[in-house]
């Protein structure tokens, strides 16, 4: 059976591979693939988005939020710090969480724009 999605022969620009291979070098990969693994699972992207909505949020917003009791949702809350994804501060009796840096926010709000137009899902 022949496949159409491959090249027939082997071939490749070394100039191309050489200055990709450079550049891939350069970056920290596996910190990088920790964030999206966290952020893979469907209850902490959907606590990251609210974040991403709302500047702040305390445990308890997200908990109800989510639909989960406040040990749940200090637990992804806790992952997401301890990640550097989000922040938090405490207030009285009150713990507020935020998301650390307004380029998560666009990378989090770019993958919801991307469902919708792929996807056609709002």
């Amino acid at each position: 059976m022949e496949h159409v999605d491959t090249c027939e022969i082997f071939c490749f620009d070394e100039h191309k591979v050489n200055r990709v291979k450079e550049k891939l070098n350069r970056h920290n990969f596996k910190d990088m693939t920790q964030i999206f693994k966290v952020l893979a699972d469907h209850t902490r992207l959907k606590v990251a988005y609210a974040l991403c909505d709302e500047d702040e949020l305390c445990v308890c917003d997200v908990a109800n939020i989510i639909g989960s009791t406040m040990a749940t949702a200090s637990h992804h809350l806790r992952l997401l710090r301890n990640m550097g994804i989000a922040k938090y501060r405490k207030e009285g009796k009150l713990v507020f969480y935020s998301l650390e840096d307004e380029q998560l926010k666009q990378m989090i709000r770019l993958a919801m724009k991307h469902q919708k137009e792929v996807v056609g899902v709002e």
